[in-house]
């Protein structure tokens, strides 16, 4: 970027002694060019750009900071956004209205003190235009730390976004939610069986996102070995490691993740890098305060609208609500898109991974308040739970029973709908004979269950399921088509038609199983017999009640 004499270049003498008057320096220089370096030299120097520094409003020397946080380059589109335009009027108005001395924006405040320009530089996408400090002048106020010392209103730009929360917006604090592990155990065996995605507490989208960050599953595809450690380790240090693949991945998109919003097309965002920024935010906010969530989005809206967005751009990307398809393109959608992901970011993984504490202001309301907690603050439960055995085969695992117990249990039953807290497993011969064609072994499950269950196994159960490993199923339910007459002389001229061969096992003289889908061809052979058929299909309700 340019430095402060090449960004003076073009610049009117009238000019160069305006900037001269407001810095406080004495310029002497009558000719144009000799004024512009005699200025230069003068604002360098650290005493001359501290005093400046010191006297600027509070706007500006935010503005000024965001320039330095951005490399002391900011999209002109953004910057003008955040602080304001620049008016464009010719040297004889200037000097004649004194425009100056009455700035309409911190941008205008910055532009006649010659700390802030604007040019165009090449980008991947052609020439922009920017906002620029000056380099000499931003190596200047960096190496002697002019910025922090200069003000009072450099404490704001540290300060916490937002404020404390009322005593409504805290009213009805959330329970601190636990089930993320639990979660990631039911996924995680419904991948290594190849189940359909099971419901869970957290999204499955989103445990998806946070096993694929942690390299626990590549794809859809498990990796034994890492899944082996990730099971087996304590439910603190699990969670952690799901937290640091987080915080760290590229991958985990928030707002592909957010369930109001549909992202089309190719466009791409950074997601760590706007994951960074918001904790970033968030590490000001002080630790076990009750914070406003509105207030919070609000002052980042304020501050840095473009937290997501380094080119300011809110077209090139396709984002429609989900509710009604509407595209949400431009900055007045901001609330709906940008200051959405914060709100999900800290409802959803900062809450998921007990990093925050939620509030609401009255029960099933949305959030409205969080307060930011340390790792210690709420442990997590051991996972100690005892598991329960019936003699039915019917295996009921509390939550909290050991992470790896449960995911091996998963693999060699039938799963059935979970209660609050508790997962019901049924081991049948189908289950079984799947877990076989896995590897596993019936003296393993029975092992696994003696160890964690909370009374003996019931013998029958252990007899039946030793019996199915030595010789198989030996009883089988299934479901038939049964045709009953009320004569054998029915059945026999069945037997004489054409028909017959889609009669099978006879089950008396006067009863026989249909074969498969040969129920219309059997009422129609009947028919041209002489007899009609009544089907239970066509019994109404009114003729068959039920219980």
């Amino acid at each position: 970027m340019p430095d402060l004499l090449q960004s003076l270049q073009g610049r009117d003498l009238g000019h160069l002694r305006i900037v001269a008057e407001l810095c406080g320096i004495e310029l002497t220089a009558s000719e144009t060019e000799t004024a512009r370096q005699e200025l230069a030299t003068a604002l360098l120097q650290p005493e001359t750009l501290a005093e400046v520094l010191d006297a600027l409003p509070h706007t500006a020397h935010n503005a000024l900071a965001t320039l330095l946080e951005y490399d002391g380059k900011i999209p002109w589109a953004v910057f003008a956004r955040r602080f304001g335009e620049i008016r464009t009027v010719g040297a004889a108005r200037r000097d004649r209205e004194k425009i100056y001395l009455s700035p309409i924006s911190p941008a205008e405040i910055l532009f006649y003190r010659a700390l802030l320009a604007r040019a165009f530089f090449d980008t991947p996408d052609g020439a922009q235009e920017f906002a620029y400090l000056p380099t000499d002048l931003a190596a200047r106020i960096r190496e002697h730390n002019l910025l922090a010392s200069s003000s009072p209103s450099a404490a704001a730009s540290i300060a916490p976004a937002g404020q404390a929360a009322t005593p409504e917006e805290r009213a009805c604090p959330l329970p601190p939610f636990d089930y993320l592990l639990a979660d990631a155990t039911t996924l995680l065996a419904a991948l290594r069986m190849g189940r359909p995605t099971p419901t869970l507490a957290t999204p499955p989208p989103v445990v998806l996102a946070f096993l694929r960050a942690a390299r626990l599953v590549d794809d859809d595809t498990l990796q034994p070995e890492a899944v082996r450690a990730f099971l087996k380790t304590p439910p603190d240090q699990a969670l952690n490691t799901l937290r640091q693949a987080w915080e760290h991945s590229a991958s985990f998109n928030e707002l592909r993740l957010m369930p109001n919003l549909i992202c089309e097309g190719e466009w791409q965002n950074d997601p760590r890098r706007t994951r960074r920024l918001i904790l970033d935010w968030l590490e000001h906010i002080p630790r076990g305060q009750w914070w406003s969530l509105r207030s919070f989005l609000q002052a980042i809206k304020e501050r840095n609208p473009d937290f997501q967005r380094p080119a300011g751009d809110y077209d090139s990307w396709f984002i429609r609500r989900a509710a009604d398809g509407t595209y949400l393109r431009g900055f007045a959608h901001w609330d709906e898109v940008d200051g959405a992901l914060i709100a999900y970011l800290i409802t959803g993984p900062l809450f998921w991974l007990r990093k925050v504490e939620l509030a609401a202001p009255a029960k099933d309301a949305a959030p409205t308040a969080f307060r930011l907690l340390t790792d210690e603050a709420v442990p997590l439960p051991n996972e100690e739970a005892r598991l329960h055995v019936s003699s039915q085969g019917r295996i009921s695992v509390p939550r909290l029973a050991p992470r790896a117990v449960r995911y091996q249990i998963a693999r060699f039953c039938e799963w059935q709908e979970a209660s609050h807290d508790t997962y019901h497993y049924q081991v049948t011969a189908a289950s079984l004979q799947q877990a076989r064609a896995q590897g596993l072994k019936v003296n393993h499950l029975l092992t696994l269950l003696a160890r964690h269950a909370a009374a003996e196994l019931p013998p029958a159960f252990v007899k039946a399921v030793q019996r199915w490993e030595r010789q198989g199923c030996e009883a089988r339910l299934e479901r038939l088509t049964v045709l009953r007459v009320s004569r054998p002389e029915i059945l026999e001229a069945l037997r004489h038609s054409k028909a017959r061969r889609f009669l099978a096992e006879p089950l008396g003289p006067t009863s026989v199983v249909v074969k498969n889908g040969a129920s219309l061809i059997l009422r129609q052979a009947l028919a041209e017999l002489g007899w009609l058929v009544e089907s239970a299909d066509d019994i109404s309700e009114e003729e068959n009640p039920g219980f």
